[in-house]
Order: C-alpha cells, then sequence, then structure tokens
C-alpha cells in the first residue's frame, strides 16, 4: 500500500510538506503542489479516511436522511438517492444513508457526531419534528421537499429547501387540457384526510397524508386555481392505486359528471389500473378521454399508452441538493428555497376534447366509427 512517506521519497520533499498541500493548513508553492499531485497521481495515493478527517475536520460524507416507510413513491426515492450519490462522488463526498424513523434524534445524533458533515432530509412532513432540530444546527443541511401544504405559507425561514414547483405542474395540467378543449376533469389524487375530502373506499389514509407531505396538496391547489382561470369544471377524487379503488373512483365520477373528458392522476400507483379500467368499459385513449399524470418519467414512457405527463424531476432535485450542500460546506451562507419548473411533455394518453361522452365500443355500436 502506498504511504505518505513514499509520495514524499517521489516528490523529493518531506512528508510534513505533502502533509500541509493534503490538508490545506499551510500555503505550499504552485510548483511544489504540482510536484506532489504528480507523484500521488502517479503512484495512486489514497489518503486514510480517518486520518483525512483529523487533519481537515471534515469526513468527507454527507448523510441522507431516507426513512423507510409504507406510503413512499419507490422509484421517485430511490432515483433521488442514486442522483445524490453520484453527485457526491463528483465532488469527493461518500453518502451515509439513514434508513430509520428516528425523527429529531437522528439529526442530534449527525450533529452531535462526526460522523457526517451535512445532511440531506427527505420525506419532508408538514410541521415536520425535525425542522427545529435543523435550524439550530450547526452542520448545514439541505430539505428536498417543503415543510408545508402550500408554497406560499412555507415556514422555511432558516431552511434551505429544493422541490418541484407542484403547484405550477398541477396548473400546467389543466392548461393543457383546457388549450385541447376540456372543460370537465377529475382528478385521482392519493386518499387525504388532511386535504378534508373523501376517501374514494373505506379504509385508511394514506401514510403520505397521514404525516402531511404537501406536494399532494400543493398540486390540487395549483388544479383549482388553474381550473378557475381557464373555467375548467374540476372534481378531485382520492382513490388508493388498487384497480377496485381506481374502478370504485372512476364510476363515481362519470355517473356524477357524464360530460367528464379528462383525468388527472398524481397517484401513479393508479396509472396502470385506470388505463385497465378505461379499456374494460371500451372507453378509447384519449378519443373519449383524455389522460395526464403528475409522475416520473419512467412511469409514463413505459405505460400502456404512453402518458402526457409532469416529470417528477427526481434526479434534478438530488443533485441540486448535494450542490446546495457542496456550497455551504464551501463558505456560501444564503439559504432559501429552490422550486424546479414543471415541465409537461404531451404525449398519446392526452387530445382534443370529444364533441361528445358516448365511449367508443357504443358509438360502434350506434354506426359510428
Amino acid at each position: 500500500m502506498v504511504t505518505l512517506a513514499d509520495v514524499a521519497r517521489h516528490a523529493g520533499v518531506s512528508a510534513s510538506t505533502v502533509s500541509y498541500v493534503l490538508s490545506g493548513k499551510r500555503s505550499i508553492s504552485a510548483p511544489t503542489r504540482e510536484r506532489i499531485q504528480h507523484s500521488i497521481d502517479t503512484l495512486g495515493y489514497r489518503p486514510h479516511a480517518g486520518a483525512r478527517a483529523l487533519a481537515s475536520s471534515r469526513t468527507g460524507i454527507l448523510a441522507l436522511m431516507m426513512p423507510l416507510r409504507t406510503g413512499l413513491h419507490v422509484p421517485v426515492t430511490t432515483e433521488i438517492a442514486m442522483a445524490v450519490t453520484t453527485t457526491a462522488r463528483s465532488h469527493g463526498y461518500d453518502v451515509l444513508l439513514l434508513t430509520g424513523e428516528e425523527g429529531p434524534e437522528a439529526v442530534r445524533r449527525v450533529e452531535g457526531s462526526a460522523i457526517a458533515d451535512a445532511m440531506i432530509v427527505m420525506d419532508v412532513g408538514r410541521d415536520d419534528p425535525r425542522l427545529p432540530c435543523l435550524r439550530e444546527a450547526e452542520r448545514p443541511a439541505v430539505l428536498i421537499g417543503l415543510p408545508t401544504v402550500s408554497a406560499e405559507a412555507a415556514d422555511t425561514a432558516g431552511l434551505d429547501c429544493v422541490d418541484l414547483d407542484f403547484e405550477a405542474a398541477g396548473a400546467r395540467c389543466v392548461e393543457h387540457l383546457a388549450g385541447l378543449g376540456h372543460t370537465r376533469v377529475a382528478v385521482l389524487g392519493e386518499p387525504s384526510a388532511v386535504l378534508g375530502e373523501p376517501s374514494a373506499v373505506l379504509g385508511e389514509p394514506s401514510a403520505v397524508h397521514e404525516r402531511g407531505t404537501g406536494f399532494a396538496a400543493r398540486t390540487l391547489a395549483g388544479l383549482r386555481a388553474a381550473a378557475g382561470t381557464h373555467g375548467v369544471g374540476l372534481l378531485h377524487r382520492p382513490v388508493d392505486g388498487t384497480y377496485a379503488a381506481v374502478a370504485a373512483a372512476v364510476t363515481r365520477v362519470f355517473e356524477e359528471r357524464p360530460g367528464t373528458t379528462a383525468l388527472v392522476v398524481q397517484n401513479e400507483a393508479a396509472v396502470e389500473p385506470l388505463l385497465a379500467l378505461l379499456r374494460h368499459q371500451g372507453r378509447a385513449v384519449p378519443e373519449d378521454v383524455s389522460v395526464v399524470a403528475v409522475c416520473p418519467d419512467q412511469v409514463a414512457v413505459h405505460a400502456s399508452v404512453p402518458l402526457t405527463a409532469v416529470s417528477v424531476p427526481a434526479q434534478e432535485m438530488g443533485r441540486l441538493a448535494v450542490e446546495r450542500l457542496v456550497r455551504r460546506l464551501a463558505g456560501e451562507t444564503p439559504r432559501g428555497t429552490e422550486l424546479i419548473p414543471p415541465l409537461l411533455t404531451a404525449r398519446a394518453s392526452s387530445g382534443p376534447a370529444p364533441s361528445g361522452s358516448v365511449p367508443t365500443e357504443e358509438r360502434r355500436g350506434r354506426g359510428g366509427r
């Protein structure tokens, strides 16, 4: 194994000079620094992590707090974690994954020990109990998500937050459908005791809403605001991601509003059950009913009907969170909220509003196309 002494001999300098270059504790001339770096690269020297931490008071580790619990959007969560890891490595950091549901205790553990230089916090809920600890912590932290159900009412003072602009995402869905002539739209979201909406099926509300995670409420706020602006009648029906729940919700939608010509889906688990149900009912997509979703690109692209969707930019959120932390660790102090503008991609699931709401198979039976 190559040692610091080997590097010193190869570069023709003392071991202390190599140590000063690695720690940055003393100014070394550029030619000497370059000669030492050349020797490091040539010999393949890697400083011992423990010694490097003692020398610099830094661990070179970022803690990623990603509690594993029911109700999480696993594909999105995993994609964020991968983006955090790859971006951290590009800046010379490793990632320590903390998956337990310890709440404030996990923050105190990182803050009170030398296990990580900074924290990235996921699964942020409304009135999250970790927030007071994060505001008081000396170690930098970035939240992926907003600790509120409304971006305008977000109490993010003293916090760094990165998230998709879910309100704008909801508005973008309505704008797209209104531009295609749709005037009656139904929203299939997740069960929501927090939103004060009745569930489409009996049972416990989703863990997402029990915790007060605000992205669903912010999306709905954007949908409703845009519907008012564009004169679109909006019906919201929370629903579980099972076929039975989707069938109950959609049946109820068409019973209450037979003229509904478009559906917006935020609960990605409901996407394939919905498309299967519409096929079973003889409703062609998008000829009879358009479907728009807020979901990851891989869900939209690989659906049985490629979905028009606002993508959840998981990779960008993970990358931005790390880059903000790296800047903070370098001495930059500004904090705030960075909302990523939504991008809607039109695919095969949305089209012009039909002149009537009669399913395709019924029209064929009456001599239609």
